[in-house]
């Protein structure tokens, strides 16, 4: 364990790393730990500034990775809440900062790229292993049947509220944290590591059933079942390491079925969220509010209504409609695709759009796993979450889609030089066809 935060650095690189490592930490716990930690990074990064290593800042991937955060920004101009678009700006300003104290700061990201994975999913494994501990506890204090920590008692929500987290971002970190522990365990020799590497991995494929969020759940499925397959394995190990995940998936999903709270949560629920409106009904379907939220949009459907105005237009949607558990609760459209038609009309879907491919496109020619994992996690979870108007949402979308972008822009720029010099360097088309002439 000492080894993994003992760096053969320089004293200011070290400070970065650790601060990278705490930073990572806070993010299954209160927002306050990680908005303090962003502020220290931010004066270690001023303090220690030095022209020799900054790194570009006006450049595609720059504008790509705030795009958002622009967006937000001048839809606020024509907003009819001003302190609504305020705390939305305020709330985002992460998506701004993050890449450009990742430009400024001289620490090689791409060198602890794994270890500062491999410390995150450590903590998200140990939080998981304390949300079940809680619960077991909370069991026994009130003499109750251990069979009940698999009741909706002690599931979604309940699960995670002893950290005061929302199981879907909650299950969003976790996910992260499952995907770079498989990956590990592909690769590594050492048996008694990939033993450690596996362990992990169920700890945290039972957190992510028990937090029961289905759009995780599905983006899940797919990574585990295509996309790891697809990145790390050829020919014979693809097809043995298939047959095992599916035979694995099938046993999980037949146990979700089987257990009355899982299957409620993940079908019955999916099946009542996906339903149109019914006279009567006390709970509102996402479909139902979806279906107001698209007729708010067919009014403005190019510029939106403006930043910060998203919740009080559904206010008084949902009461003219009679989706009155919706206003009462003040619900936001659960869906950062309408959420952005809303607010930024077709002009800013079609960034957040832009912005998604892009990432999928860089994770998908350098082979990054990790990366597409990140991009179709956000992708998937957009189509029921407003990921970007939650703290933990932003931090987690600035900061990994930065951390990638970073830690992969060296490899692009490596294999451009490597393709170059292949075909520029004098003798280079002997070396190239040297070989099969020799074999002929």
């Amino acid at each position: 364990m000492s080894r993994l935060f003992s760096i053969n650095d320089s004293l200011t690189n070290r400070i970065s790393f650790y601060h990278l490592v705490l930073l990572l930490a806070s993010l299954p716990f209160d927002m306050f730990y990680s908005h303090l930690i962003l502020v220290s990074y931010t004066l270690h990064t001023i303090i220690h500034l030095q022209k020799s290593s900054i790194k570009p800042i006006f450049n595609s991937q720059m504008y790509v990775l705030q795009a958002v955060f622009m967006v937000t920004v001048l839809c606020a101009i024509y907003s009819t809440d001003r302190p609504g678009a305020g705390t939305e700006i305020g709330r985002r300003i992460a998506i701004l900062l993050i890449p450009i104290l990742f430009s400024l700061n001289p620490c090689d990201i791409k060198k602890y790229r794994d270890r500062l994975f491999l410390s995150y999913s450590i903590v998200c494994t140990l939080t998981v292993l304390y949300l079940y501990a809680d619960a077991l506890v909370t069991l026994r204090h009130f003499n109750l049947p251990y069979s009940m920590l698999f009741s909706s008692n002690f599931a979604n929500h309940n699960f995670s509220e002893p950290i005061n987290m929302h199981a879907t971002f909650f299950s969003m970190q976790i996910a992260l944290a499952l995907v770079f522990f498989l990956s590990m365990l592909m690769k590594e020799p050492s048996r008694s590591k990939r033993m450690l590497y596996l362990t992990g991995c169920l700890i945290l494929i039972a957190g992510i059933v028990q937090l029961s969020s289905k759009s995780v759940f599905v983006a899940l499925f797919l990574i585990i079942n295509i996309a790891v397959p697809w990145f790390l394995l050829e020919s014979s190990k693809r097809i043995r390491y298939l047959l095992i995940s599916a035979s694995l998936s099938i046993l999980i999903v037949a146990g979700i079925l089987y257990s009355k709270t899982f299957n409620e949560r993940y079908v019955t629920e999916l099946t009542t969220d996906l339903s149109p409106a019914k006279k009567g009904d006390i709970l509102d379907s996402r479909l139902a509010r979806w279906h107001v939220i698209l007729d708010l949009i067919k009014k403005k459907p190019i510029i939106g209504y403006g930043t910060g105005t998203e919740v009080g237009l559904l206010h008084d949607a949902f009461f003219k409609n009679k989706l009155y558990n919706s206003f009462l609760h003040n619900l936001n459209a659960h869906n950062e695709y309408l959420s952005f038609l809303i607010k930024s009309g077709i002009i800013g879907l079609f960034v957040y759009l832009a912005n998604l491919v892009f990432g999928l496109q860089v994770s998908i020619k350098n082979r990054n796993l990790l990366f597409f994992s990140f991009m179709l996690i956000i992708a998937t979870v957009s189509c029921s979450e407003n990921i970007l108007d939650v703290d933990k949402g932003v931090i987690y979308y600035a900061f990994f889609y930065s951390l990638f972008i970073f830690s992969t822009e060296d490899e692009i720029q490596v294999k451009k030089q490597q393709k170059k010099h292949k075909y520029s360097s004098p003798g280079a088309t002997n070396t190239a066809i040297g070989p099969s002439l020799l074999q002929s």
